[in-house]
């Protein structure tokens, strides 16, 4: 309940941490809190170890804040791969405008980048129409966090959208 502004930096970095790993399904904002049974989400004795991994883990890692598309072209060279994991179309509660002219926008720099892209999002006839030409492979996705009291998973059907033949990833994975 401390007010953020009376906090250092460090301080506010373990409480963001920590509130993380106990907030259901990782919500940033919104957040609600449950129980678990089996085990803890976070060890206090082991949070400097903890932060250590995540640190090493996300070192030499560039976080931009920029518009999509603007960072995707920013980093488009022949080396680079792009995940993009963009808002499923119709669909709710992302609270974020995304107009499916962005999808179409999306479409044109996989054409155009000399990198590699992938796309992950819902199978929808728009999205096939608007991605055509590309290569795609579809997966059902279990989402446990919506319905975890009535103990059931909804399933939906994902599509991974590439600009290059799987095996041409594969090096990547």
């Amino acid at each position: 309940m401390t007010r953020p502004e009376t906090l250092t930096d460090i301080q506010r970095a373990a409480r963001f941490f920590y509130l993380q790993h106990h907030a259901f399904g990782g919500k940033v904002s919104g957040q609600s809190f449950g129980t678990a049974t089996t085990a803890p989400a976070i060890n206090l004795l082991r949070i400097e170890e903890n932060l250590s991994a995540a640190w090493q883990r996300l070192s030499g890692t560039y976080v931009e804040n920029l518009p999509w598309l603007e960072c995707a072209e920013r980093y488009a060279r022949p080396h680079t791969f792009h995940y993009m994991d963009p808002p499923y179309w119709q669909t709710a509660s992302y609270g974020v405008d995304f107009p499916f002219e962005n999808y179409e926008r999306m479409a044109d720099f996989m054409r155009r980048c000399k990198g590699k892209v992938m796309v992950s999002i819902n199978d929808h006839p728009d999205i096939r129409r608007v991605f055509e030409g590309f290569h795609f492979e579809t997966t059902e996705v279990r989402y446990t966090t919506t319905n975890q009291r009535q103990g059931r998973a909804e399933v939906t059907g994902e599509l991974i959208v590439m600009n290059l033949q799987p095996e041409v990833l594969g090096g990547l994975f």
